[in-house]
């Protein structure tokens, strides 16, 4: 899928862009970046990348009744 055609497309809840950088230990590498924020974190593992869209997610939740997203920004 070309670059544009991905971006193009949103889900209800929320866009997520996973960047795969390696694969080991039977598990990926990365980093994701939450669209509607425009925030980038480094994930070490499928289970933390997993962590992370829930709890965003549930940021999204919160939201409903006020509140801020707290996702810390990657330095990388």
């Amino acid at each position: 899928m070309k670059d544009n055609d991905l971006l193009a497309k949103h889900g209800d809840l929320g866009t997520f862009i996973i960047h795969v950088q390696h694969r080991q230990n039977s598990s990926w590498q990365g980093c994701i970046t939450w669209m509607e924020t425009n925030k980038t974190v480094s994930f070490r593992s499928v289970w933390e990348m997993i962590k992370l869209i829930a709890g965003a997610l549930d940021t999204v939740s919160e939201q409903e009744g006020g509140g801020e997203p707290h996702w810390s920004e990657d330095e990388t």
